[in-house]
């Protein structure tokens, strides 16, 4: 069987040709351009800070790469605990939190954030890979601002922060 071809079903492989599945279109192509012009991100003040907390030194270094590059100071966490203390003593715009970590999970971390004076109105997000209804629902419960997946993209961590941090904000 090494020496023999793999059956073709059928198809004329001299005729086929990327160009002829994949042509472009000049003019969605403009339309999409100028809709990517329209989306305007923000850009943060001086000093506008977020709290990424997770037990992952790998999903630590992207979001603050990620945000750094977008004009974000970024404070680490790698356990709940600390993040309780770097929210109450920094008061980030937003955390970005882990569910399942070391001495505090996120679920409680939230909710010791939540309930103190100083950190009650920090918006945060919480990140899972496990993309389960019963963790939505305590991230509701809990007063979490709202639930991104891993893995996660530049588009969805800078989706999420304008959502959770700006929507209320007049241009």
């Amino acid at each position: 069987m090494s020496g023999t071809k793999p059956a073709q079903r059928g198809v004329d492989m001299t005729e086929f040709s990327i160009k002829k599945i994949f042509k472009r279109d000049n003019q969605r192509e403009v339309e999409v351009n100028r809709e990517r012009r329209q989306n305007i991100r923000h850009v943060p003040r001086n000093g506008e800070t977020v709290l990424v907390v997770d037990d992952s030194r790998t999903v630590r270094f992207a979001l603050k790469m990620m945000l750094s590059q977008g004009g974000f100071g970024v404070l680490e966490a790698e356990n709940g605990r600390e993040a309780i203390e770097l929210a109450r003593v920094h008061r980030p715009v937003m955390v970005f939190m882990d569910i399942v970590m070391p001495e505090f999970n996120g679920f409680q971390a939230t909710r010791r954030i939540r309930k103190m004076d100083e950190t009650r109105d920090i918006p945060v997000v919480i990140m899972s890979g496990n993309p389960e209804a019963m963790e939505k629902f305590w991230v509701e419960r809990i007063g979490a601002s709202d639930l991104m997946s891993k893995p996660f993209s530049r588009k969805d961590v800078f989706q999420h922060l304008e959502w959770v941090v700006y929507r209320n904000q007049i241009a």
